[in-house]
């Protein structure tokens, strides 16, 4: 456990230290858990680039934690950098965030669902299950915004769009000739 002091002291670190002092400071960060997942989000919000990258890396360390805070911070700010390093982050943090991200892709979230999709492609594989659970909403927009993503995915989403959607058309064919 890391004091408030000691976490203010290594996002210092981060935005004024020589390399190897901001790589230390990223990997402490890392290690200090909920109490620097706050600060980091800050620093990511005012910060130029460079800080940005290094509490990003320091946020996907602390892993799950991060999300919420995180995608709340998202939807709060206007500032495309720092979505651009929080998507960033929320890909880095890979399959836990799967679910928070289909979320924003279900509610249609205006602001969020670019980054939303843009992570979910790039975590790959994992996404693939929960969009195929998606397509199957009673809403078409959200079945079409998941088809969308599935497609955008590449291979590991492409095959088992079109086998969904193969499945779907039997299924149709099955009910219209009963």
């Amino acid at each position: 456990m890391t004091d408030d002091t000691r976490i203010e002291e290594l996002i210092a670190d981060l935005r004024r230290g020589p390399l190897a002092v901001r790589r230390a400071a990223t990997a402490e960060l890392g290690t200090c858990g909920e109490p620097a997942v706050e600060p980091l989000i800050a620093a990511m919000q005012v910060e130029e680039n460079d800080v940005r990258w290094y509490a990003a890396r320091a946020l996907v360390q602390i892993g799950k934690p991060v999300i919420g805070p995180l995608l709340a911070a998202m939807r709060a700010a206007d500032d495309r950098d720092f979505r651009r390093y929080a998507t960033a982050t929320l890909t880095g943090i890979g399959e836990p965030a799967i679910e928070p991200l289909i979320g924003v892709i279900e509610s249609a979230d205006p602001d969020l669902q670019p980054f939303a999709a843009m992570a979910l492609c790039r975590i790959g594989e994992p996404a693939v299950e929960p969009l195929l659970r998606l397509m199957q909403s009673p809403d078409p927009k959200t079945q079409e915004r998941a088809a969308l993503l599935l497609w955008k995915m590449g291979e590991p989403g492409a095959g088992p769009l079109t086998e969904a959607l193969e499945a779907s058309r039997g299924a149709e064919r099955s009910a219209n000739n009963k």
